[in-house]
């Protein structure tokens, strides 16, 4: 049985980026729902003794539609920490060499990363991923798809189902983009790369 996973900061710690009512209902209820849903549905399956990413990668349909979306969550929720607490803005080591070799530059890298979660069309995610030879890349996904679905490893991910920052900014979900910027973690998102 999958639970709910901990976050490692308040639910108001993320304002004025993310405001605590919108975790309420992202974290407490979307979330929530997905990881309850999945261990309802996984109970006397060929899926309840998998992991998430195993779930990923075998089934098809509902089974898929709710392990993705617990997984997108987790990996979302948790690559943030409140503004104040974060030491540097931009990443560092391997995986900033990479973002450089490949965009030229962090900002070029950031304005590519937005640009894609723009051109999502309806609802989705926008990911950094990576080959197993390290090389990145920026992936539109749909609902629930993720890079594991793709054998790739994800790294670094902005949700842009609405839900996730219509409280906050309505219909403008490049002002949220540019926003999330502000609490990426990226001492934790390095560590996936």
């Amino acid at each position: 049985m999958f639970k709910l996973i901990d976050l490692p900061y308040s639910l108001e710690a993320l304002e004025p980026v993310i405001s605590a009512r919108t975790m309420e209902f992202h974290y407490g209820k979307h979330h929530k729902a997905y990881v309850d849903n999945l261990n309802n549905l996984i109970k006397g399956t060929e899926y309840e003794n998998l992991t998430l990413e195993d779930i990923i990668r075998t089934s098809i349909g509902t089974f898929f539609h709710n392990a993705g979306q617990v997984l997108n969550h987790n990996y979302y929720f948790q690559q943030f920490a409140p503004a104040n607490s974060i030491k540097r803005k931009e990443p560092q080591g391997p995986l900033a060499q990479q973002i450089i070799k490949q965009w030229g530059s962090f900002e070029a890298f950031k304005e590519e990363f937005v640009k894609e979660g723009l051109a999502v069309f309806g609802s989705g995610w926008v990911w950094l991923d990576a080959s197993n030879d390290g090389f990145l890349q920026i992936n539109q996904e749909a609902g629930a798809n993720n890079p594991i679905a793709r054998g790739l490893k994800p790294i670094l991910t902005f949700d842009v189902w609405e839900h996730a920052y219509y409280l906050d900014y309505q219909n403008r979900r490049a002002d949220q983009l540019k926003a999330l910027w502000e609490i990426v973690n990226w001492e934790k998102v390095e560590k996936r790369y």
